[in-house]
């Protein structure tokens, strides 16, 4: 059964830097594609970043290119999302899945406020 679990979020100050993990279950990172999402508060899930963890290739959207970066550990079954130069903007919960999309996990809470 596909599931994941988020971790790592917090409390950062804007302008700070947060590594968030997710590990997923039921599948294998091996020749997939795997995403990070975020829904901020009384908004839809929006996309932020996929890496193809074949070939590596990645896309961000706009508001955080240059921000975050996403990586995986394939072995492990983990997808990690660094983010630097944090924004209040960021502040949401983010989710990780895959394509095709799974079920959605329960998020980690990232809140970027001083």
């Amino acid at each position: 059964q596909v599931r994941f679990v988020e971790s790592g979020g917090d409390l950062v100050q804007p302008g700070g830097s947060l590594k968030i993990s997710c590990v997923g279950f039921g599948f294998t990172f091996h020749e997939t594609l795997v995403e990070w999402y975020r829904q901020p508060p009384g908004k839809a899930h929006e996309f932020v970043a996929f890496i193809q963890t074949t070939t590596g290739t990645t896309r961000y959207s706009s508001s955080v290119q240059g921000r975050f970066t996403i990586s995986t550990d394939n072995d492990k079954n983990t997808v990690y999302l660094q983010m630097n130069n944090l924004e209040p903007e960021d502040t949401a919960v983010y989710f990780c899945n895959r394509r095709p999309l799974g079920p959605w996990g329960q998020g980690t809470q990232v809140t970027v406020s001083s």
